[in-house]
């Protein structure tokens, strides 16, 4: 019996150990990436890549720079990638997780200057952008910051209102105000290509919306800029989002399930074909906004019905043992409707209850790239691209006396179908120089018609054009390292707009010395200019003999913008980071007789506000001070502490000075988070952000004449000499992480507005009542999150 009584408990233990040790084996993932030169982008081969904490856990690159470092504990790790003639690289922070494969595209590594005698090992942190030729405002980041980030919602445009210079205070939507800049003053750019609004509910005459259309699961280390950027960028007076898709796992299929606030999402990717030469990698989703209302949640949109879905793709191929070729793309479509027998006033932020309010918008983006290694120091590469986008809005007015007639007074419906081609030469000459030089067009078919009716009497036709335009752009920039303290970076850019036979050119240039290893100064100065929003174009003047287009000879919008950088590295995790910067602007667009408008405005509000007879002599002035306090993730502790002080003045024709609309004069951001590793299978973190910015600026309302128009008008001698009341909002974000054998699950509640402070929306205009009416954003609001990979 006390033999049995041994042997069972030897089985059970056997049985236990063989569990264990399978479960323990089970707890290990694989890092892939690909290793490339900064300045040629050629492969590296032969590179010794290993873990910090497990230097026994070690691989090298091939020939074509590609890695496969097995056997990665889960969890928080950190890799060291050496090679011959390179500067050390240590990455830090990398998140391990059961389900999913860590996919790491193009790390760059840059090569010493000076070749010593015997190797030394001492690798940095450094978070290197992905354009070399950024000196300063250039913040990169990746797919885990876009989620950790609370009140972030996994959108690009969101999380990067925490960095300094950026404000936004409209809870409703991710438009961004770089340094007092209108929100129209910034460029998008997706693997290389100029693209149009990549949001949900994004309009024509503005660059957000309401819900990013881009996947934060596919969102591969991405830039951005707020200003004195690069040459290769250009039509643009504020910042760039400089955004890049990562590859799909060519080696094995994996898949993820989510559902959270931006809606329900299913994504796969994995090999193509045997010769894992190709990958795939694809994301749907599908709003849950009328859920959530279903469930009597508000999020700012009351009794409407908001509805959007959304497509994100990407394939990958091997050309041979030189050539990369991926097609990508988004295409989304989102639809709106808001009832005026619907309209809750205490949670809807847009509608009211005496109009119906119906909208449709769809985007897609495509493009194909090629890239080919033409020697070990030149890389090509060329871009075609096409993206269209169709808006279509329409406005009833409820009749008083018979409220189930509506009466139409708004139509606007704009379309634009977009073709592009980018090429671009990166050339390395030695460790000290290299160039990149590039061209790119842009050719635009538009179709706008924007019209008030009046009762059915007659029609107000505000713009109504169908034509193309075409926008040709190129650049050339040279990098020199001086030595191990100074680089110089001067670059050319010149861009040619057909339609009003406009062209610029435009010097940069940036110097970066490093003091030494605590201390690094930098120094940027560009010329910029940016065509005007294409709706501008499409004015009509309406004369007995036809429509006439008086703005069609607008030029660009143009700017010069200097910034002074101090980076303090406090110690390895920690960074203290302060800007000076000044901009002017000047050829902004006014009306030829005196007045307070000024197209610097246009994206204050989501109806476009379009005036004819424009002229190119308005000017204004944005300076300011920011500062930036940051921890990298290191022993389950973040934060991110930013600052910015900054004036913002514009000029009309009238000459006068005065606030943009986007002079909040400060804001302030708090953000810090903590995660705790319970075993080595669950992990809990809390994330808290705090959000202070200064008043926008409004101008008086005009009530007789809003009275006479029945829509909301302004006193424009006194334009934007009202201050709102400073915006204030913190979010609390509670995450929990299961990691399984072969998949992981993360569920998260994100708390937004938890104080539930009353922020001003924007102020309406009661057409019944003859009285300003303001509107609120919401308040407190939770949104729960589930993800699931594997």
């Amino acid at each position: 019996m006390a033999a049995k009584s041994i042997h069972y408990k030897a089985t059970l233990l056997a049985v236990f150990l063989i569990a264990f040790f399978s479960n323990v084996q089970a707890q290990t993932q694989t890092i892939n990436g690909k290793l490339v030169d900064e300045a040629s982008f050629a492969p590296i081969g032969g590179a010794t890549i290993q873990m910090a904490n497990y230097p026994g856990i070690n691989t090298f690159s091939d020939s074509l720079g590609s890695f496969r470092l097995m056997g990665v504990p889960l969890g928080r790790q950190s890799i060291i990638i050496m090679f011959a003639g390179y500067e050390p690289l240590f990455l830090s922070d990398l998140l391990i997780t059961a389900g999913k494969e860590l996919q790491l595209n193009n790390v760059v590594m840059r090569e010493k200057i000076k070749m010593l005698d015997e190797v030394v090992i001492s690798a940095s942190n450094r978070k290197s952008p992905n354009n070399e030729m950024a000196t300063v405002s250039v913040r990169t980041f990746n797919m885990e910051e876009t989620k950790r980030y609370a009140g972030s919602f996994g959108d690009p445009a969101r999380m990067a209102i925490n960095f300094a210079g950026v404000v936004s205070t409209n809870d409703t939507r991710n438009d961004i105000i770089i340094r007092g800049n209108s929100p129209n003053a910034m460029l998008w750019q997706f693997e290389g290509l100029n693209i149009p609004n990549p949001n949900h509910f994004g309009a024509l005459n503005s660059m957000g919306g309401s819900v990013s259309m881009l996947n934060n699961n596919l969102i591969a280390k991405s830039d951005f800029i707020s200003g004195a950027f690069p040459a290769q960028y250009g039509n643009a007076v504020a910042g760039v989002f400089d955004l890049r898709l990562r590859n799909g796992n060519k080696d094995k299929h994996e898949f993820v399930g989510q559902v959270g606030f931006n809606g329900f999402e299913a994504g796969a990717e994995g090999p193509i074909g045997k010769g894992k030469k190709a990958s795939y990698l694809v994301n749907a989703r599908y709003s849950t906004l009328s859920v959530f209302r279903q469930l009597g949640l508000n999020f700012g949109t009351g009794g409407g019905q908001p509805d959007y879905y959304d497509v994100n793709y990407k394939v990958h191929s091997s050309v041979g043992a030189k050539g990369n070729l991926s097609l990508f793309g988004i295409w989304g479509r989102s639809s709106f409707v808001s009832l005026g027998k619907d309209y809750d006033p205490d949670g809807q932020a847009y509608g009211n209850s005496y109009s119906n309010r119906f909208a449709d918008y769809e985007t897609n983006i495509t493009g194909l790239s090629y890239e080919h290694l033409l020697s070990n120091k030149t890389t090509a590469k060329i871009t075609v691209g096409y993206s269209s986008t169709n808006e279509w809005f329409d406005r009833d007015s409820i009749s008083t006396v018979k409220p189930d007639i509506a009466i139409p007074d708004w139509h606007w419906k704009f379309s634009t179908q977009k073709y592009s081609a980018v090429f671009q030469l990166n050339h390395k000459l030695n460790a000290r120089h290299s160039l990149i030089a590039g061209v790119s067009n842009d050719y635009t078919d538009f179709s706008i018609l924007n019209k008030r009716i009046y009762a059915g009497l007659h029609d107000l036709v505000i713009a109504d054009r169908q034509r193309g335009l075409d926008l040709l752009q190129s650049y050339a920039q040279w990098k020199y390292r001086m030595n191990d303290v100074w680089t110089v970076i001067a670059g050319m850019h010149y861009q040619y707009l057909d339609i009003s036979r406009s062209q610029s050119i435009e010097p940069r240039i940036g110097l970066n010395a490093k003091i030494n290893n605590r201390h690094t100064l930098g120094f940027g100065f560009g010329m910029h200019s940016q065509m005007n929003n294409l709706l501008n174009y499409t004015v009509v003047t309406s004369t007995p003999s036809g429509h006439l287009y008086t703005n069609e000879s607008l030029g660009f919008i143009r700017s010069n913008h200097a910034v002074l950088s101090h980076n303090w590295k406090l110690n390895n995790n920690t960074n203290l980071k302060t800007e000076l910067y000044y901009q002017s602007l000047y050829d902004l667009p006014v009306e030829s007789h005196p007045s307070s408008f000024s197209t610097v405005n246009l994206g204050a509000e989501a109806t476009p506000t379009l005036r004819d007879s424009l002229i190119n002599q308005g000017k204004g002035r944005n300076f300011g001070v920011e500062f930036t306090l940051e921890r990298n993730f290191s022993k389950g502790l973040y934060y991110l502490l930013t600052t910015s002080l900054f004036d913002s003045k514009y000029q009309g024709s009238d000459e006068v000075l005065r606030n943009t609309a986007f002079n909040m004069g400060y804001v302030i951001n708090a953000l810090a988070g903590k995660e705790w590793k319970f075993n080595r299978e669950r992990y809990f973190s809390i994330s808290m952000k705090i959000s202070a910015v200064g008043g926008r600026y409004l101008s008086p309302v005009d009530i007789t004449a809003s009275i006479a128009d029945g829509e909301i008008q302004f006193i424009e001698e006194e334009a934007f000499s009202l201050r709102q009341s400073a915006y204030f909002r913190s979010d609390v974000k509670l995450s929990y992480r299961k990691e399984y054998r072969k998949s992981s699950l993360e569920i998260s509640l994100d708390l937004q507005n938890v104080t539930n402070n009353n922020n001003i929306f924007r102020q309406d205009w009661n057409a019944r009542t003859g009285q300003v009416v303001n509107n609120y954003q919401q308040g407190f609001f939770p949104v729960p999150f589930v993800r699931f990979t594997f």
